[in-house]
C-alpha cells in the first residue's frame, strides 16, 4: 500500500504511460533507419536501429525493435522475394513502425511493414553517387584505358579464404601452374560486412609491397574474384575508396564478383569484368591459347617460308651451277680454239725462225769461209808470229826475229826497222 497522497502506484503509473503512447502512437508510421544489428530466433526478429549523422556518421538515434513471427512471415519473405537483399544488418530500411506500451512487458517497437523500393533505391543512390564522383574526378575509365597484358606470367589474386568461388578459379590456374605457363601468387581477405573495402584495400596494398620487394617487374594482372551472395552482400563493396585506388593501378584489373544479374561499382571500374571467377580464369586462359595459338601459326609461317626460301635458293643455285657449267665449258672451248690457233701459229713462225736462222747460218758460212785465214792468204795477206803467238801490233814486236806465214809455206825473218 501507498499512503504517501504525492505518489501512485507503479501500475498506476504504467498505465498512464501506456494511455499516453496509445493517444499520440496509436497508429503505425513509417521510419527510415540503419539496421546496425539483427538476430532470429523461433521465427521472430530482434533488430537494432539507428540513426546517424549524415556528414560525420556518428550516431544520434538508438532503438530496438521486433518482428514477430507472425508478420516475419510475410514481411521478410517479401521483402527478400522482391530485393534479392537478405535481410539483416548494415540494410538502410524503411520500416512501419507501431509502438506498443504494457504496464507488464514493458516497451515495445513493432515492425509491421518493410518498404522494399527504399532499401533497392538506396543502394541505388550510393552506387550513383560514387560513379558520378568517379566521373567528376576522371577516375572512372584510368584502368580500363590500360592495354590488354600481351600474356599472363604472374597474375596476383585478392580472394576470400576458403570461398567456393576462389576453388572454382584455382582448378583452371594450378593446371596452368603446373604447366608452367603462368604463376599465381594469392592474398586473401574478408569480402562481407562493413569492413570489407577496408578489408580488401589493406590486402591489396599489401600485396603490391611485398611483390615489389620480391619481384623487379610488376604483375601481369590484379585479379579480385568472390562467388556469389545476396545483393547487399555485393553492396558491400560499392566502396568509393576501394574504387578510385583500383582505378589508380597501373596493372589492369580483372574483377569477377560472382553475380549475373547485378553489379558493382567495381565492374564499373575494372579493366575487365566477368559474372563469375571461373570465367575470369576462362578470360585469361584464353588469352594464353589465343597466343599461343598465333605463335604457333608463325612458327609454321616461319618454317613454310624457310624451306620455300630454301626451295627457291637451291633452285636458283642449280640454275647457276648449270650457266656456270655452261660458261666454263663455253670458256674452255674458246680457250682452246685460242691455244690450237696459237699452237698452229707459233709452229708456222718457229719454222719461219728455223728456216730463217738455216738461211742466215748458212750465208755467215759462206762468209766465214770465205773469211778464213786459208782464204785470206791467198789473197796475198800473211800471219806474224813471234814465238808462235800472232801479232797484230807493231808494240807487240820484242824481238827481231819472226815467223812469216804465207798461203804456201811459212819463212823466218830478222826485223831491221820498225816504222
Amino acid at each position: 500500500m501507498n499512503n504517501d497522497p504525492n505518489s501512485v502506484t507503479l501500475s498506476t503509473y504504467l498505465n498512464n504511460v501506456q494511455q499516453v503512447i496509445k493517444t499520440h502512437c496509436a497508429d503505425a508510421i513509417w521510419v527510415g533507419a540503419e539496421i546496425t544489428n539483427c538476430s532470429s530466433k523461433g521465427g521472430h526478429y530482434y533488430l537494432e536501429l539507428a540513426e546517424k549523422d549524415p556528414d560525420t556518421h556518428q550516431r544520434i538515434a538508438a532503438t530496438k525493435a521486433t518482428i514477430w513471427q507472425f508478420v516475419a512471415r510475410r514481411i521478410v519473405t517479401k521483402f527478400e522475394k522482391e530485393t534479392d537483399i537478405k535481410f539483416g544488418k548494415d540494410l538502410n530500411v524503411l520500416v512501419k513502425l507501431k509502438a506498443s506500451f504494457s504496464p507488464e512487458y514493458g516497451f515495445s517497437l513493432n515492425i509491421e511493414d518493410i518498404d522494399s523500393s527504399f532499401t533497392v533505391g538506396d543502394i541505388a543512390k550510393k552506387y550513383l553517387e560514387i560513379r558520378n564522383r568517379l566521373i567528376s574526378e576522371g577516375l572512372i575509365d584510368l584502368n580500363r584505358s590500360l592495354p590488354t597484358p600481351f600474356d599472363f606470367e604472374r597474375v596476383l589474386v585478392i580472394a576470400p579464404e576458403n570461398a567456393a568461388g576462389l576453388g572454382d578459379f584455382k582448378k583452371d590456374a594450378d593446371a596452368l601452374e603446373m604447366a608452367g605457363v603462368c604463376r599465381f601468387v594469392y592474398h586473401h581477405c574478408l569480402f562481407q560486412s562493413t569492413q570489407a573495402p577496408i578489408a580488401i584495400q589493406q590486402t591489396l596494398k599489401t600485396a603490391l609491397k611485398a611483390w615489389s620487394e620480391s619481384t623487379v617487374n610488376p604483375p601481369d594482372a590484379i585479379v579480385i574474384i568472390r562467388g556469389g551472395g545476396a545483393v547487399n552482400d555485393l553492396a558491400y563493396l560499392n566502396d568509393y575508396d576501394l574504387a578510385a585506388l583500383l582505378c589508380k593501378r597501373k596493372v589492369p584489373v580483372w574483377v569477377g564478383i560472382g553475380h549475373e544479374r547485378d553489379k558493382t561499382i567495381l565492374d564499373e571500374v575494372a579493366h575487365r569484368s566477368f559474372d563469375t571467377p571461373s570465367k575470369v580464369i576462362a578470360g585469361i586462359r584464353n588469352v594464353i591459347v589465343q597466343n599461343t595459338q598465333e605463335a604457333k601459326a608463325l612458327y609454321q609461317q616461319i618454317e613454310q617460308h624457310a624451306k620455300n626460301q630454301v626451295l627457291f635458293f637451291r633452285t636458283e643455285s642449280d640454275k647457276l651451277e648449270l650457266q656456270i657449267r655452261h660458261n666454263a665449258l663455253t670458256q674452255l672451248a674458246e680457250v682452246k680454239r685460242d691455244v690450237d690457233s696459237l699452237s698452229g701459229n707459233n709452229q708456222y713462225f718457229a719454222m719461219q725462225s728455223i728456216k730463217q736462222a738455216k738461211q742466215l747460218i748458212e750465208q755467215y758460212l759462206k762468209e766465214t769461209l770465205i773469211q778464213s785465214p786459208r782464204k785470206t792468204l791467198e789473197r796475198g795477206y800473211a800471219i806474224i808470229r813471234i814465238e808462235g803467238r800472232t801479232i797484230h801490233s807493231i808494240h807487240q814486236l820484242k824481238s827481231n826475229n819472226v815467223s812469216i806465214e804465207l798461203h804456201d809455206g811459212t819463212a823466218d825473218a830478222t826485223i831491221n826497222q820498225i816504222k
